[in-house]
């Protein structure tokens, strides 16, 4: 095996470790304990994180894309005001990443984007529109899944991409083993976006209609 890949190894049932080609070892049990924190701790505060993130800054989505329009471009419809109370909230992403151990100097990116996007919010109209493609919260939840992927293993992402639906769906799974089903599960974890494909699809329709009409109205009053 190539002595620069990364390697992955089980030392006990409960300590993990990670090697790298210079020999350096990271405990990930011994980083958690470091933190007082258990790595169902970690899921559940990084999920809590990604619920307020889609909710800032992704609420209504394109359906199976990242990109949506979420609270944070709402407030920045209102002058100085929706754009400082945006920047308040946004300090709530800043403290659940500290809580999980992220170091200051890391989430500095965030915090300049934040400052960032309180100023650009400021811009009638235009800063309501950048306002959907800064998203410090976003950001910010992005620095903290690769802290906690570097400092204690965890790897999963499932509780980031739908992390409303996740919770909703781990109760469930708990509950009944129908809901461990992965096609269920894939479906259930996916219904904004087959949602929101079938209303683009009825708008399609609608507007094809609605132009079909118009055009045969047209066609009867011109004689065309």
């Amino acid at each position: 095996m190539d002595s620069k890949r990364r390697r992955f190894k089980k030392s006990s049932p409960n300590i993990f470790e990670h090697s790298n080609g210079n020999n350096v070892r990271t405990d990930f049990t011994a980083n958690l304990a470091e933190q007082g924190l258990t790595r169902e701790q970690v899921i559940a505060t990084e999920r809590k994180l990604a619920k307020f993130a889609n909710t800032m800054d992704s609420m209504v989505r394109i359906p199976f894309t990242k990109q949506g329009i979420g609270a944070d471009a709402a407030l920045s419809t209102v002058p100085i005001a929706g754009d400082v109370a945006g920047l308040i909230l946004t300090g709530y992403a800043f403290i659940l990443g500290r809580q999980l151990g992220v170091p200051i100097h890391k989430m500095m990116p965030a915090v300049k984007l934040a400052l960032i996007d309180m100023v650009v919010g400021v811009i009638p109209a235009l800063g309501t529109v950048l306002d959907i493609f800064i998203r410090p919260s976003r950001r910010t939840l992005n620095i903290v899944h690769q802290h906690i992927q570097e400092e204690y293993g965890i790897d999963d992402t499932m509780h980031l991409q739908r992390p409303f639906l996740h919770e909703s769906l781990e109760y469930k799974q708990q509950r009944s083993k129908l809901w461990r089903n992965p096609l269920l599960a894939w479906l259930y974890l996916h219904i904004p976006d087959i949602l929101g494909l079938m209303v683009i699809i009825l708008l399609g329709w609608l507007l094809w209609t609605a132009g079909s009409w118009l055009l045969s109205l047209f066609q009867q009053s011109t004689g065309f």
